[in-house]
């Protein structure tokens, strides 16, 4: 599946996932592969859950984290979700090897 590409510069994280787009701050993000793979994988958790569950357990699993933590670089870095996606952004040939519910291993 090929995302659709939006640019948004006044988008306050550096890109987002939100089904079936990517949101980027900038056009030359386009670009950057690593980063495009991130978010894709963050596609692929989204349908996984069917897309509304996905966002909701994101934000819960945020501020599962915020609590223990209390920092919101380390919630934000610790959403299984993310865990998942930055460990495998830069393997461009990780979409078509993942096994289906993958991020369930970084809970």
């Amino acid at each position: 599946m090929k995302p659709w590409l939006i640019v948004f510069n006044k988008l306050p994280a550096n890109a987002m996932a939100l089904f079936p787009f990517i949101i980027l701050k900038n056009e030359e993000q386009k670009k950057d592969r690593i980063l495009i793979n991130h978010e894709q994988i963050h596609l692929r958790q989204q349908l996984e859950l069917l897309i509304l569950p996905f966002y909701i357990f994101y934000l819960l699993n945020y501020f599962i984290n915020l609590l223990r933590y209390r920092n919101h670089y380390q919630a934000y870095f610790n959403i299984s979700f993310e865990r998942e996606a930055y460990r495998f952004e830069a393997d461009l040939n990780y979409l078509s090897e993942r096994k289906w519910l993958n991020w369930v291993r970084f809970l």
